[in-house]
């Protein structure tokens, strides 16, 4: 019998147990089989669910670890990935009515990775259509917080979030051009890593803005987190963005004190008139907590990096419009309206609009590396807001996602994308309703370890990471 406790454990414990062969890949796969069975038509995390696939990589995991060749902590652990990741012979959707017959002939290099690594795939997860945002009707089912199934569960890598968040795998990769990781994650109370650009293969993954694209992991602890990036990360010759920086022992350095780390606490982050008062508490007794641990934080300011919304629109929406031209005239009617509006509009941008787009966009890219000149890491709310209601959100043409809010939310997370920086999301509390809230850790290029750092003594210090929805 399968034990109904199993996805509760983290990917480290469980990797743990795995390699010390005192759970079995294949329980555990079951385990989360099981929960997808009886949760996911609710849920609606899950796209294509691999059920067959999953346990025979687990069976797999299991006869070479019993024959003393375990490959490391993700060697017999279940995971997912946003349904933009081509896998071979598994429909690669994108979230959308046009990529309904997708069957890659191939598979990405993230699931090369991933496989490598041991990794049994669980299925491919749900998204806002495209990655692009605010999608109305969902052709797959709407994502819903596992929290709170009234409310949003973020967007795009909704799916990844929702899966994470309530026990339908022990950790997802989700996608992150302008916030997608970072927004979901903060709305369902998990980790989630918008990697440095450049630091995760993008190969056969479908795109939305190629020079911000990011793949990042979403998971339940900061470690976990850690060690799916060290799993994924990696100069790929497919790819001609992928850095050849070395990859390090993320985990290596967890656990260190954070004395003298000098954090920056942007004015137009902490004091915008649009930040929910719950969200500036908790993000204000998150910072005091880190002083209390021994970083040195002040005030800073950012006040082109406070336009960035609408600067990552201008780029953003273009590059995808250019992406989308050909399927716009051929199958327009496919997309839900919401991208539809987006990609057409995006169409009618001026060049010379998109030019001063690009300008404006390095300044605010050389406004946060001065500003991480001066300090080691930048933390802000990870969105001005605290969940929606799927009905406020994207029930309608004009809801949260094509009004002013969403510029409002973009403020805190088109800084780090415009500027190619990475940026952890880090869960800080819960709301009087009952919906997570969280913080964003931004630091130097490749600095993810420095992240890992601070996001985990912060988590080691709470008990938000230890609280599961009940589901």
């Amino acid at each position: 019998m399968v034990s109904p406790d199993l996805h509760r454990l983290t990917i480290a414990q469980a990797g743990e147990e795995i390699k010390n062969r005192r759970l079995s890949p294949v329980e555990l796969t079951e385990a989360y089989l099981d929960r997808i069975d009886n949760l996911n038509e609710n849920l609606g995390a899950y796209i294509t669910v691999t059920g067959e696939q999953a346990l025979s990589s687990a069976r797999q995991a299991e006869s070479e670890i019993q024959a003393g060749r375990h490959t490391g902590p993700l060697h017999g652990v279940p995971v997912a990935v946003k349904d933009i990741i081509s896998s071979k012979g598994v429909l690669t959707s994108a979230g959308s009515k046009v990529l309904a017959d997708n069957i890659p002939d191939h598979d990405s290099t993230i699931i090369e990775r991933l496989s490598a690594a041991g990794a049994p795939l669980l299925g491919k997860l749900n998204l806002s259509e495209f990655a692009i945002g605010g999608t109305i009707n969902h052709p797959y089912g709407t994502p819903r917080n596992p929290w709170n199934t009234l409310h949003s569960a973020g967007g795009s890598s909704s799916g990844s979030a929702v899966a994470t968040a309530g026990g339908l795998a022990a950790g997802s990769l989700g996608s992150d051009t302008g916030g997608s990781v970072r927004g979901p994650s903060a709305f369902c109370g998990i980790v989630g890593l918008r990697p440095t650009y450049g630091r995760v293969t993008r190969h056969a993954v479908v795109p939305m803005c190629w020079s911000m694209d990011t793949i990042g992991p979403m998971t339940r602890t900061v470690e976990d987190c850690a060690l799916m990036l060290r799993a994924i990360a990696g100069h790929d010759p497919r790819d001609s963005s992928t850095s050849s920086e070395p990859v390090p022992d993320y985990t290596a350095a967890l656990g260190n004190s954070i004395r003298g780390i000098r954090v920056g606490l942007p004015d137009e982050m902490f004091e915008f008139s649009g930040l929910d008062p719950q969200v500036k508490a908790s993000a204000e007794k998150a910072v005091t907590l880190l002083e209390e641990l021994g970083v040195e934080a002040e005030r800073n300011s950012l006040p082109t990096s406070a336009q960035s919304g609408s600067v990552f629109l201008a780029i953003a929406d273009v590059d995808s419009a250019a992406f989308h031209s050909d399927w716009l005239k051929t199958r327009g009617d496919d997309y839900d309206w919401s991208t539809r509006t987006r990609l057409e509009s995006a169409t009618l941008t001026p060049a010379s609009a998109y030019l001063r787009a690009q300008r404006a966009r390095e300044l605010i890219r050389q406004e946060m590396l001065e500003a991480l000149d001066q300090f080691d890491v930048i933390i802000m709310p990870s969105g001005p807001t605290i969940s929606p209601t799927i009905e406020s959100a994207t029930g309608s043409p004009g809801g949260y996602y094509q009004s002013r809010l969403d510029l409002s939310r973009r403020r805190y997370t088109s800084p780090a994308a415009l500027a190619g920086l990475p940026s952890l999301s880090v869960p800080c509390g819960f709301s009087d309703a009952g919906l997570p809230m969280a913080i964003q850790i931004i630091g130097k290029p490749f600095a993810e370890e420095t992240l890992f750092r601070v996001g985990h003594a912060y988590e080691q210090a709470t008990d938000w990471h230890t609280r599961n929805p009940e589901i």
